[in-house]
């Protein structure tokens, strides 16, 4: 994916410009303080799990009274910009109901990855099929990776094509991976990533 395919969709979950709102406390709902990561990812795992979604990451940033509440959702196959509006729909109402963010102001962006993530679990392996990484190898001195092409992931291990050779690697090997953008190659593939990879629907509250 080329930085250029990077494209972003801001509105709310009603299909209007994304805007603020006070979200009020239901009573004994978090309050702001105790809204972590930790305690999001508890409440919104079985939001993105009902959805056929994986949790990548959650993200909150202040700037002033203001949060901004960051969610990186994932699935095989990617996921499109109608499913990142649907998630940022469900994922909404889900904080709403369990009153999470208490009185604070916040605002919720939901996205996909991008190709900077870094390959640490088996689904991103899998997922990463055909294309180019480059990974340490566990044990070896910091800077000392390989590069080669996945050909596939599976429960125990990943199949590389390096140096002109086939290698499997258990996990326990490998380092946090790191997909190489190939401009030309992979042209269309990576236009089609980008499409996915940079989806974002934002909703103020």
């Amino acid at each position: 994916m080329s930085a250029s395919s990077r494209r972003s969709a801001a509105r709310s979950a009603a299909g209007r410009p994304a805007r603020e709102r006070r979200q009020p406390d239901p009573g004994g709902g978090v309050r702001p303080a105790d809204a972590d990561p930790g305690r999001l990812t508890r409440l919104l795992e079985p939001v993105a799990a009902a959805m056929d979604m994986d949790l990548e990451d959650i993200r909150i940033t202040s700037a002033g009274r203001r949060r901004l509440v960051r969610v990186i959702v994932d699935a095989d196959g990617g996921v499109s910009l109608d499913d990142i509006a649907l998630a940022s729909r469900e994922i909404s109402a889900a904080m709403d109901a369990a009153g999470v963010m208490g009185e604070a102001s916040y605002t919720l962006e939901v996205s996909s990855p991008g190709v900077d993530r870094p390959l640490t679990q088996p689904r991103h392996w899998r997922r990463a099929a055909g294309r180019l990484v480059r990974i340490p190898l566990a044990g070896r001195p910091p800077g000392d990776a390989i590069e080669g092409r996945v050909l596939g992931a599976g429960r125990s291990g990943v199949m590389i094509e390096t140096g002109g050779a086939t290698r499997e690697f258990g996990y326990a090997e490998l380092g946090p991976g790191r997909i190489q953008v190939e401009f030309g190659r992979l042209a269309g593939a990576d236009d089609d990533a980008g499409d996915d990879a940079a989806e974002e629907d934002r909703n103020g509250h």
